[in-house]
């Protein structure tokens, strides 16, 4: 390439290479297999087939069959895997995480960075662990956050979301809450067909405006009614987070209700609060119950 790149990573390195070896290439392709499974030890992949190679051209030269070479390989693999699984610890603790997880990130980042996200990273991992079940590491989420560095960066055990309420007047901090996850448009909302409405006089035009107004005023006062009878006369708060919009009137009359509305989530975030918090998402507020 035209610029000078300075990367640590050996898999980055082989494929900004152009590499026109068939042999050299196939040892490409086995440094992308290896950091598609475990993400590190490419380098030290490349380097070991290379020594192997090395050798063995040694014992070809000498006559040795290549087959013959081959075969050994393969033995040597069997007793490697069979060593490597006597070596293997079947149960690790934390510290033998951040010791695994420390060597890794060194070989990627500067050493204060690694030492910083080394805990962040097995913390993170042990938080969404379940016994039994394998790792979803999608419930992890990476969020750049802007005039920050790198040794900002934090960990936080829930769920961040990037929008925030839009109304001056809702709360700006809710603990101890209920939660309403719903996919119900509390706006108004163009049809999905070309149409028209037409009247006569002014009266008309204004019965036709309260009447859509009435439409959404309905949704948002079924929302009122249901925080009014989870909540009772507790201190408890009420949170709204929607997929779709909620208009300014909507908003007004949630914030009168100290009642925290959240428009347009990420659909990954409403699956998460229900994974976190239990429930299930609305898509109609007729399934309120």
């Amino acid at each position: 390439s035209s610029g000078i790149n300075a990367e640590y990573g050996g898999n980055v390195l082989l494929h900004e290479m152009q590499i026109q070896h068939p042999t050299a290439s196939l040892i490409a392709r086995v440094a992308t297999a290896q950091d598609d499974i475990t993400g590190d030890g490419t380098t030290s992949n490349v380097l070991i087939i290379g020594e192997l190679l090395k050798q063995a051209k040694v014992y070809i030269s000498d006559g040795l069959h290549p087959r013959v070479a081959a075969e050994g390989f393969d033995l040597a693999k069997k007793k490697a895997l069979q060593v490597l699984e006597e070596m293997s610890v079947k149960k690790c603790s934390r510290d033998d995480l951040i010791n695994v997880a420390r060597t890794s990130l060194r070989t990627k980042v500067k050493n204060q960075v690694a030492d910083l996200l080394t805990e962040i990273i097995v913390d993170a991992v042990l938080a969404i662990k379940k016994e039994g079940e394998p790792l979803d590491l999608h419930m992890v989420e990476i969020m750049t956050m802007e005039h920050k560095t790198e040794m900002d960066t934090k960990l936080v055990k829930g769920l961040v979301m990037d929008h925030g309420a839009r109304h001056p007047d809702m709360p700006k901090k809710v603990t101890d809450a209920f939660i309403l996850t719903c996919n119900v448009s509390l706006e108004y909302e163009k049809s999905e067909v070309n149409s028209g409405f037409f009247y006569k006089s002014a009266e008309e035009r204004e019965k036709l405006v309260k009447a859509e107004r009435a439409f959404c005023d309905d949704k948002v006062q079924q929302v009122i009614d249901l925080k009014r009878a989870v909540c009772g006369n507790t201190d408890k708060g009420f949170v709204v987070v929607n997929q779709k919009g909620v208009d300014p009137n909507s908003l007004d009359a949630l914030a009168r209700e100290g009642i925290v509305a959240l428009r347009r989530a990420k659909r990954r975030n409403m699956a998460r609060i229900v994974l976190a918090c239990g429930g299930a998402a609305v898509n109609s507020f007729a399934d309120m119950k």
